[in-house]
C-alpha cells in the first residue's frame, strides 16, 4: 500500500474506490491528543473541549501544562485521506480517569491506536498501553516533543514503559501536520503487519 501526499483540495473527497479505517488516539491528560487530531484533520475537527473548573482540582495535574484551560470531555474527531484510496477516521479519547468509561465505545471497530506520551509524565501512558494490550489492538507509541526536543532516547522510553520490541515507538510534534501524518501511517503499517502475522499464525 502506498502513501501519497494530502489532496490539494482538503474538502474534495478522493476519486475512485476508497477504503476507510478507524484509528484511536489515547494518552494521558494534556499529552496533546486534541492538538494532534486538529493538526492532521483535513476537515474542521470535532472537539468536545470544555473549560476546566473547580471540579478538576485534585484530579487533573497541570504542573507540566500550567497554561492549559480546557479539557476533552468526550472525544475529538478528524479525518485524513492517505494516498487516493484510504481515508482514516481519527478519534481522540479523553485523558482523565473519570472519562475512561468511554474508551471501549471509541475503540470499537478501530484497526489500531496511538498512545501519545509526554515524557514529563511518563506514568500517565500506562493506562492507555494496558487498555490496548488487553484488547489486543495494535498500537504505536508517539513521544510528543513539546519543545521540539527529544529529552530521552527512544529505547530508554521503551524500557521505562516495558513495551515489547514489536511495538513501534517514534518521536513527533503533535502541532505539525506532517509529523502527525507519519504517526498515523505508522499505525496503519503496524496494523497491516499485525493482521498478516495473525493470518500466518
Amino acid at each position: 500500500m502506498g502513501f501519497g501526499e494530502f489532496d490539494s483540495d482538503a474538502n474534495t473527497p478522493p476519486a475512485g474506490p476508497t477504503s476507510s479505517a478507524k484509528i484511536v488516539v489515547a494518552g494521558g491528560f494534556g499529552s496533546g491528543k486534541t492538538t494532534l487530531v486538529g493538526a492532521i484533520s483535513e476537515i474542521d475537527p470535532l472537539t468536545t473541549e470544555a473549560m476546566m473548573t473547580e471540579a478538576s482540582v485534585g484530579h487533573d495535574d497541570v504542573t507540566a501544562t500550567p497554561n492549559k484551560t480546557t479539557t476533552t470531555v468526550a472525544m475529538d474527531f478528524g479525518r485524513i485521506s492517505l494516498d487516493s484510496d484510504l481515508v482514516l477516521y481519527v478519534f481522540g479519547t479523553p485523558g482523565q480517569h473519570r472519562f475512561w468509561f468511554m474508551w471501549d465505545d471509541l475503540a470499537v471497530g478501530a484497526i489500531g491506536a496511538v498512545v501519545l506520551v509526554d515524557t514529563r509524565r511518563l506514568a500517565d501512558a500506562f493506562p492507555s498501553i494496558d487498555f490496548f494490550e488487553n484488547r489486543k489492538l495494535p498500537y504505536v507509541v508517539a513521544i510528543n516533543c513539546f519543545d521540539r526536543l527529544l529529552h530521552h532516547q527512544i529505547e530508554d522510553v521503551r524500557h521505562a514503559l516495558t513495551i515489547s520490541p514489536s511495538v513501534p515507538i517514534m518521536a513527533c510534534d503533535a502541532r505539525e501536520r506532517e509529523s502527525a501524518k507519519q504517526v498515523l501511517i505508522s499505525v496503519v503499517q503496524h496494523a497491516i503487519a499485525h493482521d498478516s502475522a495473525l493470518r500466518a499464525g
